[in-house]
């Protein structure tokens, strides 16, 4: 079996990383292991199997990517089974939504960022029948 295992997100900051993904988004640290010389393997569980390795910018190539990943599409999504709760908790923690949530054919989303300018939906999918 193969399953996506892990993304990496290039962030500027370790700790940036860990204040919006982990602080505001919920996502849970599995680990943080100094590697060092200022590196870190730092890696957050969605609870759901996939996880999110923070790489922080070591390069000038690798700065320029910070928040251009997917170049200016959405590149992330996250499913919740609550879109309200989980869209009100987000908008409590200062999540910045590009727009008010919507109805599409499978579900309602909302498209946010983080604060390097990823883009994200959040997603509640319409029930299969």
């Amino acid at each position: 079996m193969i399953r996506l295992a892990t993304v990496a997100i290039v962030v500027p900051d370790y700790d940036a990383g860990l204040a919006f993904y982990r602080d505001a988004l919920g996502f849970a640290l599995k680990d943080d292991i100094d590697m060092g010389q200022g590196k870190r393997w730092v890696v957050l569980s969605s609870r759901s199997g996939a996880d999110i390795l923070l790489a922080k910018a070591a390069s000038g190539e690798q700065t320029a990517a910070v928040g251009h990943q997917t170049g200016g599409r959405v590149g992330f999504f996250l499913e919740t089974n609550d879109f309200a709760a989980t869209h009100a908790a987000f908008l409590a923690k200062s999540v910045h939504f590009e727009e008010a949530p919507r109805t599409e054919p499978y579900g309602t989303v909302a498209v946010f960022q983080d604060p390097w300018g990823n883009r994200w939906d959040l997603l509640e999918r319409k029930p299969t029948s």
